[in-house]
């Protein structure tokens, strides 16, 4: 599990972040790995990218690992008793998750996911929300595709094109214009791993659901980060009180 951490938003919203982690980790046998932006060179580029970054580093040092899922810091776990390998990733449960045929880019892009994609062959899983793919929850099989993928991800070009959403559109544009990537991609439910606290911006979080990502929060005010995460705590808490 590697999630990047920003300092800026508090250390106290920063050390619940890593609890929430380190508690689901420990049921599921999981291993976290937890960068800082500011950790490594990005060369110019948004901090977002430090993402893409962390993950490259988490394979190397965890390399027998079967799986590396991100999961952006402005977000909860809520549901433990999902299982990455199990609930989302094994292919019978895959399968029954994968949205075949569906837009790349919405709306209505011709690059569409692989009717026939089959789940063992997936090494890429994300969602959309209303505006289009999500790079802030996502899960990567670990393989030698999975440096490939990362490795065209955070090429010089992209980090450099002034894509409006940085690496988020960066991701988009891989999936949509090579087939190398599309045909290891799977889109789920956004509620599969990436439900959001308002419905503005996309699927909303119910209770059941895994995750509850605070998108659109920011530093300070009233849609500060922690505040938003704030809402969460109790239901949090008592979820995992009772794994």
């Amino acid at each position: 599990m590697v999630t990047v951490l920003d300092s800026s938003h508090g250390l106290e919203y920063g050390e619940t972040v890593k609890e929430n982690r380190k508690s689901y980790a420990k049921l599921h046998g999981y291993e976290t790995f937890f960068a800082h932006v500011g950790d490594y060179d990005l060369l110019g580029s948004p901090m977002s990218w430090t993402k893409i970054v962390a993950m490259r580093h988490a394979l190397n040092k965890f390399p027998n690992c079967q799986y590396i899922w991100f999961l952006t810091q402005d977000a909860f776990i809520m549901n433990p008793a999902v299982s990455i390998h199990k609930d989302i990733m094994a292919s019978d449960k895959l399968e029954n998750l994968m949205i075949r045929n569906q837009p790349v880019a919405l709306p209505d892009s011709i690059i569409k996911t692989y009717s026939h994609l089959k789940p063992e062959n997936v090494d890429v899983v994300v969602t959309q929300d209303f505006e289009g793919m999500s790079a802030d929850s996502l899960i990567i099989r670990n393989s030698e595709w999975a440096e490939f993928f990362l490795d065209s991800w955070y090429d010089p070009l992209y980090r450099s094109y002034n894509f409006q959403k940085a690496e988020t559109h960066a991701l988009e544009h891989i999936a949509q214009w090579h087939p190398t990537i599309l045909s290891k991609l799977a889109l789920v439910p956004q509620s599969t791993l990436n439900s959001y606290s308002r419905a503005t911006l996309g699927a909303k979080y119910s209770t059941g659901d895994f995750v509850v990502r605070f998108a659109g929060c920011t530093k300070m005010g009233n849609t500060a980060c922690h505040q938003e995460a704030g809402r969460y705590n109790e239901l949090r808490r008592n979820a995992f009180a009772n794994a």
